[in-house]
C-alpha cells in the first residue's frame, strides 16, 4: 500500500490549516508527521483518513483516490488510531478489538476460529491478553490506546494512520508500541511530538509548521539543531547516542537575548 498526497488544503472560517501539502509514505515505511501544536499535523491526518474533506488536492491510496472508495473498501485499507477514542458505552477490551473485524464481516456473518485467532493475537501482542475481560471504561489512558492499536491490529489493514499514538502511555509502552508498528512492515504515517522517539523509529519525516510542509527526509536530514530552534523555539544538541546509533535530541531553553 502506498500513500500519495498531492497539493492538499484544507481550512475553517476563512483560515487555511492545511496549505498545498505534499507527501508520500511508500510500501512498508513508517514515515513521522513533526511540528508544534496548531502546525495542522490532526488536520492533514483527518483529510487522510476521510474525516475532514479538502478543500483541494488529491489523496491516494495504490493510486486509488480514498473520496472514491466505499467505506468498507477504505476501513480494509485503512486503520486508525486516536490519541484516544470517546465510547458512551462500556464495551469489554476483547468487544473493542473485535471491532476492527467488521469490516471483512458482511451483516449476518458469525464470528470464525479465524476471527477469535486474530483478536486473541492482537491483544497478546500489545500485551493486554489477560485484559480481554475488562471493562474499556476502566482502563488507564495508556491502557486504552493499547486497545486501539490491538483493534487496529485486528482489521488487519495495510495502511496505518497514527495521530499521537504514544500520548499517555508509560516510557515502556511507548517503545513497545512504536517497535510494534515499525516491525509489522505496513505502511504508516504517525503524528508525533517526541522527536527522539521519530528519530529512532521513523524512515522519513515530514515537519509542518503554519500548515505548509517546510522540511521532509530522513531523521539525519531534517533533524538539525537551526530547524529546531526555528520551529519549536528551543535551542538543541543533536548526536549519535553510543548505544542505539540513533540520533538523540537534547534540549536547552533559548538565552534571553537569543531571538
Amino acid at each position: 500500500m502506498k500513500l500519495r498526497v498531492e497539493q492538499v488544503s484544507w481550512g475553517v472560517d476563512g483560515s487555511q490549516i492545511v496549505r498545498e501539502v505534499n507527501l508520500e509514505v511508500g510500501e512498508g515505511e513508517f514515515v513521522g508527521l513533526l511540528g508544534p501544536n496548531g502546525s495542522g499535523k490532526s488536520s492533514l491526518l483527518r483529510c487522510i483518513y476521510r474525516v475532514l474533506a479538502p478543500d483541494a488536492g488529491l489523496i491516494t491510496l495504490n493510486g486509488k483516490d480514498v473520496w472514491k472508495l466505499s467505506t468498507r473498501e477504505m476501513a480494509q485499507r485503512t486503520a486508525v488510531v486516536l490519541q484516544e477514542t470517546p465510547t458512551e458505552f462500556d464495551f469489554t477490551v476483547e468487544e473493542m478489538v473485535w471491532m476492527g473485524r467488521a469490516p471483512h464481516k458482511k451483516m449476518f456473518d458469525r464470528e470464525t476460529a479465524q476471527d477469535r485467532q486474530i483478536v486473541k493475537e492482537a491483544l497478546r501482542r500489545v500485551g493486554l491478553d489477560a485484559f480481554a475481560q475488562r471493562n474499556f471504561l476502566s482502563l488507564s489512558g495508556g491502557e486504552k490506546q493499547r486497545v486501539l492499536v490491538a483493534r487496529a491490529l485486528a482489521q488487519q489493514a495495510r495502511f496505518l494512520v497514527l495521530d499521537e499514538p504514544t500520548n499517555h502511555l508509560d516510557i515502556r509502552y511507548q517503545l513497545e508500541i512504536l517497535e510494534l508498528v515499525k516491525e509489522l512492515g505496513i505502511t504508516s504515517i504517525a503524528a508525533l511530538h517526541d522527536l527522539n522517539l521519530a528519530a529512532a523509529y521513523c524512515h522519513r519525516l515530514y515537519v509542518l509548521h503554519k500548515g505548509e510542509i517546510v522540511a521532509a527526509g530522513t531523521p539525519e536530514l531534517v533533524l538539525c539543531p537551526k530547524l529546531i530552534r526555528t520551529i519549536y523555539g528551543v535551542n538543541a544538541e543533536v548526536q549519535i547516542h553510543p548505544l542505539t546509533g540513533k540520533l538523540h535530541i537534547i534540549f536547552f531553553p533559548k538565552g534571553k537575548n537569543e531571538d
